[in-house]
């Protein structure tokens, strides 16, 4: 019988999202874990680690344990995860919930057996995993059932997925390590080489969100930072422009459409036909960034457009899944199964 708890889990790279049966997203938190190093003990996870950031003693380390959509340290990540299912849905000693689990796709068998087994013990029932792309195919509302092929590229912080999807099953894909980790990167690189500049994670993300674009804009932005002049060795704000952030974001971006071209030319050639006339719809937080459309569609010359709330795609599938568990059960793939080792 299903419980009212029942839950549907996007473990991304950056952040966590929870939707309950019936009420929707519940929770929504970074995946940021503050651990002592002295005694290995975890202090904090999600918003109150991630406020820790830089402004903790050497021995207090604030870390993300998922890295390029793979797990740096399981251990961590079952102990996070524990915590925030019991955040959100508490402990239940009797109706033990359901859940149905979207990872990222660079998570191997073994790791995906343990936080099955991690959710058993946080109270779970049951756990079923739900492939991303599909999850954001659901929640983007992509007609599954269709005989026709759709493109989808879920663009989250560590990797970018893509999907040609058919009949509800994953034709062609790819896993590429072009996220939006990477164009932060990128971007500290920039200003450390251009500008002599030395910008933390947090400065980079904002850039990209405030004044990034993957095309030169037709009116200028800018915004003024802080950092650290490798030159003197002080603190130094700078005015820099969405040119700016454009320039520095041009080799992940065209990785990023090297990855989709790379897909699209090993599509069957009927499925290719369907995308060259429906385009490619993006997913994930990345898929938010100015001009991106734009770009992927004026070089490889398909149109792409992006879904409505791209963040909560993956989430939402998983919902949609936990709601209309009679038609869209046949999506999921059964943990009962990873755990028997089979």
């Amino acid at each position: 019988m299903a419980s009212v708890n029942d839950i549907g889990i996007d473990l991304g790279t950056s952040q966590i999202l929870i939707y309950m049966k019936g009420k929707g997203i519940i929770l929504r938190e970074p995946t940021v874990v503050a651990i002592d190093s002295d005694s290995h003990s975890i202090l904090a996870f999600g918003d109150e680690a991630r406020r820790m950031v830089g402004r903790t003693p050497s021995n207090i380390l604030a870390i993300r344990p998922l890295r390029d959509g793979t797990i740096a340290d399981y251990e961590l990540v079952s102990s996070m995860l524990r915590g925030f299912v019991l955040k959100a849905v508490g402990k239940h000693l009797f109706a033990r919930p359901r859940a149905i689990l979207a990872l990222p796709t660079a998570v191997n068998e073994m790791e995906k057996r343990t936080l099955i087994s991690t959710m058993f013990d946080a109270g779970m029932r049951r756990t079923q995993m739900l492939n991303r792309s599909l999850a954001a195919a659901l929640g983007a509302g992509l007609p599954m059932d269709e005989a026709y092929g759709a493109m989808i590229v879920d663009i989250s912080a560590g990797v970018t997925d893509i999907a040609v999807i058919s009949f509800g099953k994953v034709i062609v894909s790819d896993c590429i390590k072009a996220g939006g980790d990477r164009f932060d990167d990128a971007i500290i690189r920039h200003l450390r080489r251009k500008h002599n500049l030395l910008v933390g994670e947090r400065t980079a993300e904002e850039l990209k969100v405030n004044i990034g674009s993957a095309i030169p804009r037709a009116e200028q932005l800018y915004m003024d930072v802080t950092g650290r002049n490798l030159i003197t060795g002080l603190p130094k704000t700078m005015r820099i422009t969405s040119d700016d952030i454009t320039e520095a974001m041009d080799e992940p971006l065209q990785q990023l459409i090297e990855g989709i071209h790379g897909v699209l030319e090993h599509t069957p050639a009927e499925l290719a036909a369907d995308i060259f006339e429906y385009g490619i719809l993006l997913s994930g937080g990345g898929a938010e960034l100015f001009g991106l459309c734009e770009a992927i569609a004026d070089t490889l010359k398909v149109p792409c457009s992006c879904a409505d709330e791209p963040q909560t795609n993956v989430v939402m599938g998983c919902g949609r899944a936990l709601e209309n568990l009679h038609d869209l059960g046949q999506y999921l793939d059964d943990g009962r199964r990873r755990l028997l080792g089979r």
